[in-house]
């Protein structure tokens, strides 16, 4: 549940660079949101991981 929590707070902190790329056009921001985006893939990857070997773990 820990990266859980990692993942959603990554989430809530780039929702304003996101508001200031897609609403005012601020190509700086865009780049913020990428990078992001980049770690909530990786992230998400170490997630689906963890529950695939927990779950295959039970059988």
């Amino acid at each position: 549940m820990d990266k859980f929590g990692k993942l959603k707070e990554l989430i809530s902190s780039v929702e304003a660079d996101a508001d200031k790329f897609f609403n005012k056009g601020n190509a700086a921001a865009g780049t913020r949101v990428r990078k992001a985006l980049q770690e909530v893939k990786s992230l998400a990857q170490e997630i689906r991981n963890d529950v695939t070997s927990i779950k295959n773990s039970g059988k």
